[in-house]
């Protein structure tokens, strides 16, 4: 921390700098460089020693002081006094809100703690914030326990079953490749730190290829862009390994000693030339032909793969096979050639998970497990020896799942259940927040302390608070310390303070260098994998790992190629990969940001738009056997023919008809890791 002080028209202003990290859902998780003046936020800025930051932030982060002193911020505890969903209530004071919380979750816990559910994701990504003081909570509770597999468990899942974790090149690395295929990812506004690399690659002659259904502001600026279907991502990693054989362009030395199955693999490969696949991913068998050439002569090539195209039925499948490629052209034998989806497996060895979240305090029970992804299904079952005792009480934060769960429909309808008891902690009045029955006011990354390893890069983060909490907020960490007390916990965990718990996050890190330069590299070799030495149990990648059997299914749940009936009558793909200036649902209640995004939009091309009557900004109606929802149309070739793009996450409150796209997605999982299956949607457009 750095202090200065000056005078500005006679009155003292006191300026010093405080080290912080984003907490954001976001692979770059930026070190930070805060100013406070006087005891107010003035200035969040990158840090310009920071690596994979060096000193550049997003928009969003940039103007985060925006979202702390927000107008709508809730700083008092309120009480719900209206309908569920209203968003009506009045405040009250922390003691009635915590006594009141900790007697009904009480009375619950007496008859069956299982019917009390914690429902959290990564609105925070801090190890503190968001998996410590909770967790311990309601594991001494025995409340149910939540399978937190929203937004990356399908890839996530597949590139452990194949390297052994989730884990892959240095993001510097990526400066030095000669190609990079950007897979299933909007650099540009989803991993803005990755993007300043591969423009180092650029300007020094490499080639940039961008994968995905959707013309992305990253397509713009790559040399390439292949406009696949979506959810056919597996089929063109395998028309790509069938030409790699067909040219012999294979690394047999690397895959000799490396890559455990291949003959399994080579196969199935071989049954899928440029024309099958082609006629899948619905692009030209060229394409795949040249790109396979690309792929084979570029010394290093790179993959950076992003979650995008993970989330359809076959999408954990897909992942496993764009992660075999690296290895069969021995790519990761050079720096700046192999693969990225997550780097989050390396930190495994240096985080100390079972002593900041304490699973020992659930003794000898073992409570159900509910998928945070079918909660609209969930919340509206009633007990049953298969699915145990209904839910009676949701404990929400960090997360904001009216507005980003699928099929929300049933969401709501659960939600709305009056015999269903909700806290919720949060900053705003979110679409889930209207439906609490308290609303307890969270700090932010500013006011709280906390902890941060990546999943972009091999960095761990500190952050420190840099101003006091605002009105009445508190970490949340403190608001389960407090319930705790309040219900008889007694074990001393339930005392550790944030400093405590931060020094009991992670082993084998310099914890003082961390606290002194607010990052610490991981100690990891150069080029991971040049010689092997994956993760798995005998060093190898996994073709077929032991007890898993490779699905076939290369194609969407809904298809035309796999459910024809049903794409008669929605003949249209959606995605809906997030808009720009948000990051999922935060963000969309920054007026500022708000502005730059305009309003909820659904991209179609002009072939699909002229077939359907429809003209650019008209509101239309998008529907499927799951629901409608309206918005504004954007007439543009961002689309290709055939799918369209509902931007999202909008809060549901923003929309035309008080809807997202959302509406119409659905509950069905992914053949791997139970993750949903947002991309995999059919939908028919009409006029409104």
């Amino acid at each position: 921390m750095s202090q200065t002080t000056s005078t500005r028209a006679a009155i003292p202003v006191v300026s010093h700098t405080v080290r912080g990290a984003c907490p954001h859902d976001c692979p770059d998780t930026c070190a930070l460089r805060i100013t406070v003046e006087n005891g107010r936020v003035v200035r969040v800025a990158g840090d310009p020693d920071h690596p994979p930051t060096h000193g550049a932030l997003c928009t969003k982060v940039s103007r985060y002081a925006e979202r702390t002193y927000h107008p709508e911020r809730v700083l008092t505890p309120l009480k719900r006094v209206g309908p569920k969903g209203a968003g009506q209530f009045v405040p009250v004071s922390w003691d009635e809100a915590l006594d009141d919380i900790a007697a009904r979750l009480k009375s619950i816990a007496a008859r069956d703690p299982q019917a009390i559910l914690p429902y959290s994701y990564a609105g925070t990504m801090g190890m503190l914030q968001s998996e410590s003081m909770d967790r311990r909570f309601f594991h001494k509770l025995g409340a149910s326990l939540l399978d937190r597999t929203i937004c990356s468990n399908a890839g996530g899942e597949a590139l452990a079953l194949t390297y052994g974790a989730k884990v892959g090149m240095h993001l510097e690395d990526y400066a030095a490749a000669k190609l990079i295929l950007i897979w299933g990812s909007n650099s540009i506004a989803s991993n803005l730190h990755f993007w300043t690399f591969a423009q180092q690659a650029k300007r020094n002659g490499a080639r940039l290829v961008c994968i995905d259904p959707r013309r992305t502001e990253t397509a713009d600026k790559c040399h390439q862009h292949i406009a696949l279907l979506p959810g056919s991502d597996g089929a063109l990693a395998l028309g790509l390994m069938h030409q790699l054989i067909t040219l012999g362009a294979l690394d047999q030395d690397y895959i000799a000693r490396h890559v455990d199955g291949f003959e399994a693999l080579r196969e199935r490969a071989l049954a899928w030339p440029p024309e099958r696949a082609a006629r899948v991913c619905g692009i030209e068998p060229q394409v795949i032909v040249e790109l396979a050439r690309e792929y084979a002569a570029a010394k290093p090539a790179a993959i950076r793969l992003n979650y995008g195209m993970q989330r359809t039925h076959g999408g954990g499948n897909a992942v496993r096979l764009v992660a075999m490629l690296p290895c069969l052209t021995g790519a990761w034998r050079q720096r700046g050639g192999g693969l990225l989806l997550s780097a989050s497996g390396w930190f495994r060895a240096f985080r100390n998970d079972a002593a900041l979240q304490r699973p020992d305090l659930l003794g000898e029970r073992r409570p159900r497990t509910i998928n945070m992804s079918t909660i609209g299904d969930d919340l509206l079952r009633e007990a049953s020896p298969e699915f145990g005792p209904k839910v009676e009480a949701l404990v929400v934060y960090n997360t904001n799942p009216v507005a980003v769960a699928p099929d929300s429909a049933k969401v709501v309808a659960g939600f709305a259940r009056d015999d269903l008891f909700t806290v919720v902690l949060e900053h705003f009045l979110t679409d889930t927040a209207d439906f609490a029955d308290y609303v307890l006011p969270a700090t932010t990354q500013l006011e709280h302390r906390d902890v941060h390893t990546t999943y972009g890069h091999t960095y761990v983060v500190a952050n420190d608070p840099a101003i006091a909490p605002v009105g009445q907020a508190r970490p949340n960490t403190q608001v389960f310390r407090d319930l705790a007390a309040r219900m008889g916990f007694t074990e001393a965990c339930f005392a550790d303070t944030d400093e405590q718990l931060a020094a009991q996050a992670l082993r084998g890190v310099d914890l003082a260098a961390l606290r002194e330069h607010g990052w610490v590299k991981l100690p990891l070799p150069e080029v991971p994998f040049a010689d092997g030495g994956f993760v798995t149990p005998n060093g190898k990648v996994q073709v077929c790992p032991p007890g898993f059997s490779a699905p076939d299914h290369v194609v969407p749940y809904e298809s035309a190629q796999s459910a024809p009936d049903l794409a008669q009558r929605f003949p249209l793909a959606m995605i809906s990969p997030p808009a720009r200036n948000f990051l999922n649902s935060s963000f969309v209640n920054v007026k500022s940001l708000r502005d730059i995004e305009g309003e909820p939009l659904l991209e179609i091309h002009p072939d699909d738009a002229a077939a359907r009557g429809l003209t650019d900004g008209a509101v239309v109606r998008v529907h499927n056997a799951r629901g409608s929802h309206h918005c504004k149309a954007r007439v543009s070739t961002r689309a290709r023919p055939g799918v369209v793009h509902g931007l999202g996450v909008w809060w549901r409150k923003f929309g035309v008809d008080g809807t997202n796209v959302n509406e119409l997605t659905s509950q069905r999982l992914t053949d791997i890791g139970r993750a949903p299956t947002f991309y995999d949607c059919l939908v028919e457009v009409s006029a409104q």
